[in-house]
């Protein structure tokens, strides 16, 4: 989710380092843990949380990118909004079904929208994050990245732990800190983080009551109105040359006038303010959207997030997929998909390593030699095209 930018910056800055330096790296970590200490958290907890701590080169790497800003639309709505997490998404929802519905009643918001979320941020809680977050914390702080605010979410997660809500060694976590089934920042977590399930703790980590209630307390908080879509699809006319933007909200009788139609053919609204957005430009889907998706873009800034947290609550009602493709040749993989790919990558000798769906430096490096290979310019973006190639297709 979001990264809080209050927090002051800290005296950690005087340490930072381009290259992973034994030295700089444990003097960097040592003004960290000292500004832990003085921050009141317990000498016990600072030394379980500190012990073992080494560099990790991945954690800062994926500080310096996010995949919301740098995967092309199709390829991001591809692996998040795909079968398999439309599938699961149908399975919690029956099986949580009595929960979801008293979060519902409890914060007014949409119980399709917590699924989805759910589903996007740690795929029904199945993906707890690929971090240690005491460890990660000061690796992305001493690596360049606004060392004042992961400091400040250090110390924040720690207070966490020292409450007794959740365990030291449950903190798993995105390279950022986020952690638990909805990915709070712990900061986030200490101002919104509800005990749904009555039992004395705020646990977003064990307890799904809980996570979908924080989760809820947090879109409500941010002015989630209840009853508002969050928007649709929508074809323009051939000669639109009108506003762009979510911010450019208007009545909806302005876009009819416009010559705006759903696309699905269904009628407009009959109130209510949306933007328009066009996230893969002219020739791509275009959406109006409400308040209510600028709610969902406050959970993790980018509107491809947004967009797809909207169209996985749709598909989990049981909608359809975009009625206008997404303007590419090469279309996006589902995660189905991207574990096929690596699979024939290995079957091929273009690396050795695990099919698990996750494209990282080793399979982006195979991805181009096999591309070059094809006699396909080299990106090492995992497409539908180098798919079919190595397939056979």
């Amino acid at each position: 989710m979001k990264l809080s930018l209050s927090a002051s910056t800290m005296a950690v800055a005087a340490c930072l380092f381009a290259t992973p330096a034994a030295a700089s790296f444990e003097s960097c970590v040592k003004n960290i843990r000292a500004q832990v200490l003085s921050a009141g958290i317990k000498p016990d907890v600072v030394n379980a949380a500190f012990k073992g701590i080494a560099f990790d080169e991945k954690a800062v790497r994926f500080s310096r990118t996010q995949p919301e800003y740098r995967t092309a639309i199709w390829d991001y709505m591809a692996f998040l909004v795909d079968d398999l997490r439309i599938a699961d998404g149908g399975k919690m929802l029956r099986r949580h079904d009595k929960t979801l519905r008293a979060v519902e009643r409890a914060y007014g918001v949409d119980r399709y929208i917590l699924a989805a979320l759910w589903g996007v941020e740690s795929d029904y809680g199945q993906d707890e994050g690929d971090f240690f977050l005491p460890h990660a914390l000061p690796n992305v702080a001493c690596g360049g990245r606004k060392p004042g605010v992961f400091t400040t979410e250090l110390i924040q997660a720690l207070r966490i732990v020292a409450a007794g809500d959740v365990r030291l060694q449950d903190l798993k976590s995105s390279w950022a800190g986020a952690f638990g089934q909805t990915q709070f920042m712990p900061s986030t977590y200490r101002r919104l983080a509800v005990d749904f399930d009555g039992d004395g703790r705020r646990d977003t980590i064990r307890s799904v009551p809980d996570a979908l209630a924080s989760a809820a307390n947090f879109l409500k908080k941010a002015g989630w109105q209840s009853g508002l879509i969050w928007g649709f699809e929508v074809k323009l006319p051939s000669s639109y040359s009108g506003p762009v933007g979510r911010s450019r909200k208007a009545p909806i009788s302005a876009w009819a006038k416009r010559g705006v139609v759903r696309a699905d053919g269904s009628a407009l609204p009959s109130a209510g303010s949306f933007g328009l957005i066009r996230p893969a430009g002219a020739s791509g889907p275009a959406f109006l959207v409400s308040r209510n998706f600028d709610v969902l873009y406050s959970y993790n800034a980018a509107e491809s997030y947004a967009l797809a947290i909207g169209h996985l609550s749709d598909r989990l009602r049981g909608k359809g997929g975009f009625k206008t493709p997404w303007p590419t040749d090469d279309p996006g993989l589902t995660r189905a998909q991207r574990k096929r790919l690596q699979e024939l990558l290995i079957a091929r000798g273009y690396y050795k390593g695990e099919a698990d769906g996750r494209i990282g430096p080793v399979t982006i490096t195979a991805i181009k030699a096999a591309q070059k290979k094809a006699g396909m310019k080299p990106t090492g973006r995992p497409g539908t095209r180098i798919l079919n190639v190595l397939a056979g297709n």
